[in-house]
């Protein structure tokens, strides 16, 4: 039969444990570091490479036949993606590193306001948005989930004759439930696991415009706060985003 440890060994594995934790964190804030630094100095020769090769097709290209042409196009597009995709993440390595300041959020106002900052000029968009509980949570960290969310939601129920986008919450336990859901594109619930990852994309460049980043932003942000985004959808038929955000405040506000 066996018995429960005793004080002195919880002890040491509470204190096992922490230290622990602390490597981890160390060794993800130099990762972090790292990232930032590399995708820091690399933007200066893209964007050298880029423009030197912008100046060769508008000075030189009629010097060289198809086939070169088709080259130096093919270099600019290249360098220009990857100059973005440089952009992307420093954007996302900046929102990481941020100062994490929780208080009591209106997330009836914050949702109001996240709608009206939208790009939805030449846009349909038919908004609905319920009443939503309070959450505790940095206001500028989850105004930025919102805004990935929203913008999402945008771009994938665009096509559609009358988009709909419906924004509610609801307390559930010791965090509160908030989504987005639109009808839209949709995806298949197969490839569920993709949607978080860095320039991970379900629709082709042709369908949609975008790099894969928005919703890989709105993971790490939700759970810098200590929640989490979930999606839900289905091809044709729209997508449910859910994100959670404590309800309160806890004993350890400083994640």
């Amino acid at each position: 039969m066996s018995h429960p440890p005793d004080a002195e060994s919880v002890k040491r594995m509470q204190k096992a444990l922490d230290a622990r934790t602390a490597q981890l964190q160390a060794v993800s804030k130099d990762f972090e570091q790292f990232a930032y630094s590399v995708s820091h100095d690399l933007r200066a020769p893209l964007r050298a490479l880029e423009g030197f090769s912008k100046i060769l097709l508008e000075d030189y290209g009629d010097k060289v036949d198809a086939e070169g042409k088709r080259c130096l196009e093919i270099l600019v597009s290249g360098a220009h993606k990857a100059s973005v995709m440089i952009e992307d993440l420093l954007i996302m390595s900046r929102l990481s590193r941020r100062t994490y300041m929780p208080a009591m959020i209106d997330m009836d106002q914050l949702a109001s306001d996240s709608v009206k900052v939208l790009p939805t000029k030449g846009t349909n968009i038919q908004f609905k948005v319920h009443s939503l509980p309070e959450a505790w949570a940095d206001s500028g960290l989850t105004a930025e989930i919102f805004q990935r969310l929203l913008e999402n939601a945008v771009k994938f129920s665009s096509k559609k004759p009358q988009p709909r986008i419906e924004i509610g919450g609801e307390r559930d336990g010791e965090f509160n439930k908030y989504w987005v859901r639109d009808n839209g594109a949709g995806f298949d619930m197969k490839y569920v696991s993709r949607l978080f990852g860095v320039f991970q994309k379900l629709h082709g460049e042709q369908e949609f415009d975008g790099r894969g980043i928005g919703l890989a932003v709105a993971q790490r942000l939700a759970r810098r706060q200590g929640g989490e985004v979930h999606a839900e959808g289905k091809p044709g038929e729209g997508a449910t985003f859910t994100f959670t955000l404590p309800a309160q405040k806890s004993e350890d506000d400083t994640l």
